[in-house]
């Protein structure tokens, strides 16, 4: 299977996560996370107990997966908690963009075409039309304004995680369990210190499977195998469609009509992925 074709599913799945988020908004966010990362760490572990090589990797190599599982996913979680789920969308997506520009300040030997540019900017503009006509109904408040700070940090953490992992020693996907494991455990002792203990109802055990076995659990694994296989200008172009269909499923599950500006957002995500991955 091509690289693009792993890095589409795990765009597929990430087009859920800001919905459910936002309908988990309610619980404290180390719970959220934590629960949610245990859970995506479950289909691996059958692979440890035929082989414990498959979790075997060197603490630096462990730092750096716990530094992007843990830290995306608590700022994340924080700016759709405490700024209008929209916008903080636009603000976590770009982390596409920085993939892009950062790939040859984090990557030896990887050059930014003047392609790779253009492409980069048209694929945000194309985020921005998506996510900005969605949010045009409520914007934020001066209080709210704040959480486009986790939005922003989170944004920085999964660009340089997803880099990054091109600079440790190689290591198997089946790792990934290993990073939602113990992130999700590091995020539940947090919220046992930090937070207040909350009931779960059965609707947020439902949501919160969802979560961890979807956008928080296989969509890690893909990823890790599209960015083993490809190139990560390109992966970082072709995330645009990301946003696209996270704002079209806000739309849905918020009642908020279609307009023009998605239209728009369309014709520029997926002219940015393919004038992306033109690029060589």
């Amino acid at each position: 299977m091509p690289s693009t074709a792993y890095a589409l599913i795990a765009i597929a799945l990430w087009t859920t996560l800001a919905s459910l988020g936002t309908a988990l908004s309610h619980l404290p966010p180390f719970l959220l996370t934590g629960l949610a990362l245990i859970i995506g760490s479950v289909p691996s572990w059958p692979l440890v107990l035929r082989d414990r090589a498959a979790w075997r990797v060197p603490p630096r190599t462990l730092a750096l997966g716990i530094y992007g599982l843990f830290g995306y996913h608590f700022l994340l979680f924080i700016a759709l908690r405490y700024a209008p789920p929209v916008e903080a969308n636009l603000v976590n997506y770009l982390w596409p963009l920085l993939m892009v520009v950062l790939a040859p300040v984090l990557l030896p030997g990887v050059s930014l075409r003047p392609l790779h540019l253009v492409a980069g900017l048209l694929g945000f503009g194309g985020a921005a039309a998506a996510i900005l006509g969605a949010g045009g109904s409520g914007g934020a408040s001066a209080a709210g304004y704040w959480g486009f700070v986790p939005a922003l940090a989170s944004a920085f953490v999964w660009a340089s995680y997803s880099l990054w992992t091109k600079r440790v020693p190689a290591f198997p996907t089946s790792a990934i369990g290993l990073f939602g494991l113990v992130s999700g455990a590091l995020s539940l002792v947090c919220h046992a210190v930090l937070e207040p203990s909350v009931a779960l109802s059965g609707r947020d055990w439902l949501l919160l499977v969802l979560c961890g076995l979807g956008p928080l659990g296989a969509a890690f694994f893909v990823w890790d195998m599209a960015l083993k296989r490809g190139d990560a200008r390109q992966i970082g172009i072709l995330s645009y469609i990301t946003p696209l269909g996270s704002t079209a499923l806000l739309l849905l599950v918020t009642g908020r009509p279609l307009t023009w500006t998605i239209v728009l957002a369309a014709w520029l995500i997926i002219s940015a992925a393919i004038l992306g991955t033109r690029a060589r």
